[in-house]
């Protein structure tokens, strides 16, 4: 079995302004290991949140190829895409995006409900397993209104690990949150990559946690770059 999890070749992307044509990735080429911790930095605008939504699906590219477990899925109808996001990639917002109406519990077990591979039981067993092991055993049966904004990234961190995907893609998840906090998120974030094996590509402005992951790509203009931690300052 290959160890490469996710890759993408000769993504390219642009988008409509009126009369114009605006290229935001130009003819990115990227392969993520299994267990693998990468960070993506570079400005405002430099294309990182398109890139990762491209590689998860949520997006589509204008043109190249998106591969996950070696099997291109950016040509896929947006509804296979979905079945393919939901068995291989989790995904981490700034804003948890959690429903506000459901508990912890059940936005965490949602994932699993959307599969239908598991019975109730099972599925509340493996959501009720991932909120202990995020921490937040205490706090399952709590909305988020009722959780601190640590607590719900926790959730969401949760959420996108209950499926036991290959890659977890996190966009900004300590932007929202104070630096004691960040520092939290960022130490269990590493802890669930060493202990899970799951990779993690987090896409942020936070240096300090750049400086953290053990390999560190750079979106410059559109182009995609390798880097090191001793280039970010």
């Amino acid at each position: 079995m290959s160890d490469i999890v996710l890759e993408c070749r000769d993504l390219v992307k642009h988008f409509d302004e009126g009369p114009e044509q605006v290229q935001v990735l130009k003819s990115v080429n990227f392969k993520l290991r299994r267990g693998e911790l990468a960070a993506i930095v570079g400005n405002s605008g430099s294309g990182k949140t398109t890139l990762l939504h491209l590689l998860s699906g949520l997006d589509v590219p204008s043109s190249g190829s998106v591969l996950i477990n070696g099997r291109d899925f950016s040509s896929l109808s947006d509804k296979e895409r979905g079945q393919v996001r939901n068995r291989n990639i989790g995904f981490v917002y700034q804003f948890h995006h959690l429903l506000p109406e459901f508990t912890a519990l059940e936005n965490v077990s949602m994932p699993l409900l959307l599969r239908k591979d598991d019975s109730i039981a099972e599925i509340k067993k493996r959501a009720t397993e991932m909120l202990a092991r995020v921490g937040l055993g205490h706090r399952i049966g709590h909305k988020p209104a009722e959780l601190s904004g640590g607590e719900r990234q926790r959730v969401a961190i949760a959420r996108a690990l209950v499926t036991k995907p290959g890659c977890v893609m996190a966009d900004e998840p300590t932007g929202n949150l104070d630096v004691h906090t960040a520092k939290e998120i960022q130490t269990l974030m590493h802890e669930l990559n060493r202990d899970l094996r799951t990779c993690f590509l987090i896409v942020t402005h936070d240096l300090g946690l750049a400086r953290q992951v053990e390999r560190v790509v750079r979106m410059e203009d559109g182009h995609l770059m390798e880097s090191s931690v001793s280039d970010l300052g």
